[in-house]
């Protein structure tokens, strides 16, 4: 299964599934866990009969016969024996007459009680839900697109249904995020490069930042994930450690997940032990009991400055995170955007963290980037093992005005974006080869999206020529060589070449479709002037109706499959691409890193110190005048021209009303 067959299959299981939501009475939070419980036990289901055909062709013949599977032989083969009365098939076979609800709760429980990691996480509510909607909802996840699928799948297919609940707005109903925006998950890992060792995240959420960690170290090298990293992760909320807990089952990946509160414990101890800290912290938290014992001698605070006098518990975690780092380790993690400009003890605490030389990087982030909030945040990146050349140095990045638009309230960051933004930090490591191979990347991913849409332009010229064959019907002959034109891409096609393309992928037969419109209106005018009694003149109509509804229908498909503009869909996406590919090319023009007005600059701490301590981006890079080459400044210039004098005709015939009226 293809990249785009899987997304196509998540987005129809969630409308699905959202369907059945949407006519009944539960809301995307009671939803939830039960929906994300079957998936689950799908993929229990599937990988258990994925292990068990491996096995039994494994195992040895003994005289007794084939050996008897057991518990152990399946979790060697990273798979769970699922109790029969747990598996989906016998779950989506039950009669009618069964109760369903009960039956589920039943399987959830043998579960648990076989696998003790998993005691008191599966969801055991189904009693909560509609017997019929839970029926609904088990045929959903037993079609046999469903059933043939493997953990990798599986395990996007669980995040994906993660962030559309987050969309719908299940964490703000539960009184919190659960789920950090996957486009920074991935700036974070990206940046960091968490490839070995102890990974800790203190506010785990749903365990996205040890899924994306897990992605990153497959793809970077094909380790097996469970014996290069161990993931460490504590959640104050129990639902949401239940959900990091599954997340981490469902992607074989092995954690130890406490549910615990931050401000107050330490449950994992590592002190100055990890490698790699993660987190999306809940922001601006107050009231924490600064009182506490705890709370005054814990040794995640810098032992001088360390509990900040404002109610806010923003600089309680950056120590935390500080604190932990081993003396190579690195850090990431989400923070509101006052807390790179906070003054008194905070500015005192920042201060102190700044001259350990430990900043390497702050990333400012633009609005809508959350599900359930729209303000901007900033990413901070510490690295306890900087290079002796980047000590006193702290690179800025700028992005608020860099951003993918998914939708009118939510915005991401494209993968050329991220791949942007890692080659500048790569380059400020001292890789002199980052930009040039940033650049390659973008080329070849826009290259082999270009590879799939001139496929696509050439079948449909080559399915209406063919329409067109032995045609008598009407003249199409101004269209032949457009048709009989195939487009060409090389292999190592530059950007002037693969933007050229753009023109035909967008209207791919415009002589075509002109011709097309014009037949269109001629025969809606013949057929109204035709004699009702002229049936050769209606023969000859059909044929030519028939002609014009095969040529327009095979249009209107690769439009429909290609050309609609919204993320995710080719074109839009190539669009994108190529935009990513051209900021590159004109950031950083021979290949090499350089301070950037309005994106990027590596700051001395001097300067920082000058600017009273600031971790603003905003106030070291400058600002520049983004301008968009797709959008027609012109034409919209006239447009509000034309509404102002619009606005302006209807105040003063509304004036004169008003003064017409005698009193």
């Amino acid at each position: 299964m293809n990249q785009q067959q899987i997304k196509q299959l998540e987005t129809e299981l969630w409308a699905s599934a959202d369907n059945l939501r949407a006519n009944s009475k539960l809301t995307a939070a009671e939803y939830k866990d039960p929906v994300l419980g079957l998936i689950l036990l799908r993929y229990a289901q599937n990988r258990y009969q994925q292990a068990k055909l491996s096995l039994e062709a494994s195992l040895p013949e003994t005289p007794r016969g084939k050996v008897k599977l057991t518990k152990e032989h399946f979790l060697a083969a990273g798979a769970m024996l699922v109790p029969e009365q747990s598996q989906y098939d016998y779950l989506a076979n039950l009669p009618e007459g069964v109760g369903i609800c009960e039956a589920l709760n039943t399987a959830m429980r043998l579960i648990e009680e076989e696998y003790t990691d998993l005691a008191g996480i599966l969801p055991k509510n189904y009693q909560e839900l509609d017997p019929d909607l839970l029926r609904e909802l088990i045929r959903i996840f037993n079609k046999d697109s469903v059933k043939s699928l493997t953990g990798d799948v599986f395990g996007r297919i669980y995040e994906y249904f993660l962030m559309k609940f987050s969309m719908s707005g299940a964490g703000a109903q539960e009184g919190g995020e659960f789920f950090t925006p996957p486009s920074l998950v991935q700036l974070i890992v990206n940046m960091i490069q968490p490839d070995h060792g102890i990974v800790q995240d203190n506010a785990c959420g749903s365990g996205g930042m040890f899924v994306q960690t897990g992605h990153f170290i497959e793809e970077h090298g094909g380790k097996n994930v469970n014996e290069t990293i161990k993931c460490y992760g504590t959640e104050l909320k129990s639902n949401n450690a239940k959900l990091a807990k599954m997340n981490l089952a469902i992607h074989g990946i092995e954690g130890k997940i406490i549910e615990s509160n931050s401000f107050y414990s330490d449950p994992h101890g590592l002190i100055g032990q990890c490698d790699f800290v993660m987190a999306n912290p809940p922001f601006n938290v107050n009231k924490v009991d600064k009182d506490k014992d705890y709370v005054k001698n814990d040794p995640r605070l810098f032992k001088d400055v360390g509990i900040p006098k404002a109610d806010n518990g923003n600089y309680l975690w950056i120590q935390y995170f500080y604190h932990y780092l081993n003396d190579k380790g690195r850090a990431g993690f989400v923070m509101a955007s006052s807390a790179t400009d906070a003054g008194n003890s905070e500015k005192a605490i920042r201060q102190k963290l700044i001259e350990t030389g430990a900043v390497d990087c702050i990333v400012a982030v633009g609005n809508n980037f959350f599900y359930t909030r729209s303000l901007p945040c900033h990413v901070w990146f510490l690295d306890r093992g900087k290079r002796e050349e980047n000590r006193d140095k702290i690179l800025m990045i700028d992005a608020r005005n860099t951003f993918r638009k998914v939708t009118t309230t939510i915005n991401d960051y494209s993968p050329g974006q991220l791949l942007t933004f890692t080659a500048i930090m790569n380059a400020y490591r001292g890789d002199l080869l980052a930009i040039d191979i940033c650049t390659t990347q973008l080329q070849a991913h826009a290259i082999e999206q270009a590879t799939s849409l001139v496929e696509a332009v050439n079948e449909l010229r080559q399915q209406c020529a063919g329409s067109l064959f032995n045609n008598t019907a009407l003249n199409f002959k101004a269209a032949q060589l457009e048709l009989a034109h195939s487009v060409i891409l090389a292999k190592d096609a530059d950007y002037a070449a693969c933007h050229a393309l753009l023109k035909a992928f967008e209207n791919p037969v415009p002589q075509l479709a002109a011709l097309l419109e014009n037949y269109k209106t001629q025969l809606d005018a013949a057929k109204k002037a035709l004699d009702k009694k002229d049936s050769a003149g209606k023969k000859q109509l059909d044929e030519q109706g028939k002609l014009l509804r095969e040529l327009s229908a095979a249009i209107n498909a690769y439009q429909n499959q290609y050309g609609k503009s919204q993320v995710g869909e080719p074109i839009q996406d190539y669009k994108q691409a190529l935009k990513d590919w051209q900021h590159v090319l004109h950031y950083f023009p021979d290949g090499h890193y350089a301070d950037v007005e309005g994106l990027c600059k590596i700051v001395h701490l001097a300067e920082v110190a000058e600017n009273d301590y600031s971790l603003t981006p905003g106030r070291y890079v400058g600002y520049s005048i983004q301008v968009d080459e797709d959008f027609d400044y012109q034409n919209r210039l006239s447009e509000i021209r034309e509404e102002l004098a619009c606005l302006n005709t209807n105040a003063n015939e509304l004036m004169g009303l008003i003064q017409g009226i005698s009193v």
